[in-house]
Protein backbone atom coordinates (compact mmCIF):
# COMPACT_ATOMS: atom_id res chain seq x y z
CA UNK A 1 0.00 0.00 0.00
CA UNK A 2 1.50 3.58 -1.14
CA UNK A 3 1.88 6.37 1.48
CA UNK A 4 -0.72 8.13 -0.40
CA UNK A 5 -3.27 5.43 0.02
CA UNK A 6 -2.54 4.56 3.18
CA UNK A 7 -3.46 8.52 4.19
CA UNK A 8 -6.36 8.37 2.07
CA UNK A 9 -8.11 5.68 4.55
CA UNK A 10 -6.81 7.46 7.39
CA UNK A 11 -8.23 10.03 6.43
CA UNK A 12 -11.62 8.64 6.08
CA UNK A 13 -11.33 6.35 9.19
CA UNK A 14 -10.51 9.43 11.35
CA UNK A 15 -13.42 11.50 9.39
CA UNK A 16 -16.00 8.56 9.82
CA UNK A 17 -15.01 8.53 13.72
CA UNK A 18 -15.59 12.15 14.02
CA UNK A 19 -18.86 11.65 12.81
CA UNK A 20 -20.06 9.17 14.94
CA UNK A 21 -18.33 10.99 17.47
CA UNK A 22 -20.98 13.97 16.50
CA UNK A 23 -23.76 11.83 16.67
CA UNK A 24 -23.41 9.90 19.39
CA UNK A 25 -22.68 13.07 21.60
CA UNK A 26 -25.84 14.65 20.35
CA UNK A 27 -28.05 11.80 20.90
CA UNK A 28 -29.17 12.67 24.13
CA UNK A 29 -30.43 15.94 23.29
CA UNK A 30 -33.28 14.98 20.37
CA UNK A 31 -36.44 13.74 21.08
CA UNK A 32 -39.35 12.13 19.20
CA UNK A 33 -40.23 15.42 17.37
CA UNK A 34 -37.86 17.72 17.95
CA UNK A 35 -37.54 20.90 19.64
CA UNK A 36 -40.97 22.41 18.92
CA UNK A 37 -41.36 26.22 19.92
CA UNK A 38 -44.76 27.02 19.45
CA UNK A 39 -45.36 30.20 17.13
CA UNK A 40 -47.76 32.89 18.82
CA UNK A 41 -51.29 32.73 16.50
CA UNK A 42 -53.15 36.29 15.48
CA UNK A 43 -56.97 35.43 16.81
CA UNK A 44 -57.62 38.90 17.69
CA UNK A 45 -60.39 38.35 14.58
CA UNK A 46 -62.43 35.98 16.29
CA UNK A 47 -64.94 35.95 18.65
CA UNK A 48 -64.14 35.68 22.16
CA UNK A 49 -65.73 32.42 23.58
CA UNK A 50 -64.49 32.23 27.16
CA UNK A 51 -63.72 35.00 30.08
CA UNK A 52 -60.38 32.78 30.04
CA UNK A 53 -57.85 30.20 29.03
CA UNK A 54 -59.09 28.54 32.16
CA UNK A 55 -62.89 27.90 31.06
CA UNK A 56 -62.75 25.26 28.18
CA UNK A 57 -65.23 24.86 25.93
CA UNK A 58 -66.37 21.24 25.28
CA UNK A 59 -67.50 21.71 22.50
CA UNK A 60 -66.51 23.89 18.97
CA UNK A 61 -67.46 27.37 18.84
CA UNK A 62 -65.78 28.17 15.74
CA UNK A 63 -67.46 25.03 13.23
CA UNK A 64 -67.50 26.37 9.78
CA UNK A 65 -66.28 30.12 10.54
CA UNK A 66 -64.48 30.83 7.39
CA UNK A 67 -62.37 33.44 9.40
CA UNK A 68 -61.44 30.32 12.17
CA UNK A 69 -60.97 28.03 9.30
CA UNK A 70 -58.04 30.95 7.80
CA UNK A 71 -56.41 31.44 11.52
CA UNK A 72 -56.66 27.69 12.04
CA UNK A 73 -54.92 26.47 8.61
CA UNK A 74 -51.74 28.98 9.33
CA UNK A 75 -51.86 28.10 12.95
CA UNK A 76 -51.81 24.53 12.12
CA UNK A 77 -48.81 24.63 9.89
CA UNK A 78 -46.84 27.07 11.83
CA UNK A 79 -47.39 24.38 14.63
CA UNK A 80 -48.75 21.33 14.22
CA UNK A 81 -47.56 20.12 10.62
CA UNK A 82 -44.22 19.21 12.02
CA UNK A 83 -45.00 16.36 13.49
CA UNK A 84 -48.58 15.56 11.89
CA UNK A 85 -47.69 16.26 8.54
CA UNK A 86 -48.40 18.59 5.92
CA UNK A 87 -52.37 19.58 5.18
CA UNK A 88 -52.71 17.53 8.26
CA UNK A 89 -51.63 13.87 5.79
CA UNK A 90 -49.38 12.17 8.28
CA UNK A 91 -45.98 10.57 7.16
CA UNK A 92 -46.63 7.86 10.47
CA UNK A 93 -45.17 9.87 12.94
CA UNK A 94 -48.10 11.19 14.58
CA UNK A 95 -51.52 10.75 13.99
CA UNK A 96 -53.47 11.37 11.37
CA UNK A 97 -55.58 14.73 12.17
CA UNK A 98 -57.79 14.47 9.15
CA UNK A 99 -59.30 10.64 10.83
CA UNK A 100 -60.63 12.44 14.03
CA UNK A 101 -64.45 12.32 14.53
CA UNK A 102 -66.42 15.06 13.67
CA UNK A 103 -68.32 17.11 16.43
CA UNK A 104 -68.44 17.21 19.90
CA UNK A 105 -66.89 13.65 20.48
CA UNK A 106 -63.64 14.75 18.34
CA UNK A 107 -63.91 17.79 20.02
CA UNK A 108 -63.29 16.07 23.27
CA UNK A 109 -60.17 14.28 22.36
CA UNK A 110 -58.92 17.04 20.33
CA UNK A 111 -59.19 19.77 23.22
CA UNK A 112 -57.25 16.85 26.04
CA UNK A 113 -54.62 16.65 23.84
CA UNK A 114 -54.40 20.25 22.91
CA UNK A 115 -54.34 21.18 26.58
CA UNK A 116 -52.28 18.71 27.91
CA UNK A 117 -50.43 17.27 25.26
CA UNK A 118 -49.86 13.55 25.09
CA UNK A 119 -47.17 11.67 27.22
CA UNK A 120 -45.96 7.73 27.36
CA UNK A 121 -43.89 6.10 30.15
CA UNK A 122 -42.24 9.26 30.54
CA UNK A 123 -41.76 10.17 26.75
CA UNK A 124 -43.32 13.94 25.56
CA UNK A 125 -45.03 12.91 22.22
CA UNK A 126 -46.66 15.72 22.05
CA UNK A 127 -46.11 18.75 24.39
CA UNK A 128 -49.16 20.91 25.38
CA UNK A 129 -50.18 23.44 23.45
CA UNK A 130 -53.63 25.01 25.01
CA UNK A 131 -51.99 27.35 28.25
CA UNK A 132 -48.99 28.57 25.26
CA UNK A 133 -51.31 28.91 22.05
CA UNK A 134 -54.89 29.60 23.91
CA UNK A 135 -58.33 28.12 23.42
CA UNK A 136 -58.96 30.14 20.54
CA UNK A 137 -56.01 28.95 18.20
CA UNK A 138 -57.10 25.47 19.34
CA UNK A 139 -60.53 25.67 18.12
CA UNK A 140 -59.30 27.36 14.98
CA UNK A 141 -57.14 24.60 14.29
CA UNK A 142 -59.77 22.39 15.11
CA UNK A 143 -62.51 23.88 12.83
CA UNK A 144 -59.76 23.71 9.81
CA UNK A 145 -58.82 20.01 10.62
CA UNK A 146 -62.73 19.26 9.76
CA UNK A 147 -62.91 20.66 6.45
CA UNK A 148 -59.35 18.13 6.12
CA UNK A 149 -61.63 15.47 7.33
CA UNK A 150 -61.63 11.82 5.55
CA UNK A 151 -63.12 8.42 6.55
CA UNK A 152 -60.42 6.50 4.35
Amino acid sequence: MSGTTGNRKIGRMLLLAAAAALTLSAAPRLSAHGNVTPQAVDTTALPDIAPSNETWLTHNPYRGNAKAIEIGASAYGQNCARCHGLDAISGGIAPDLRLLELGDSGDEWFVQRFQHGSVREGKVYMPPMGEVLGQKAGWAIRTWLETKHTDE
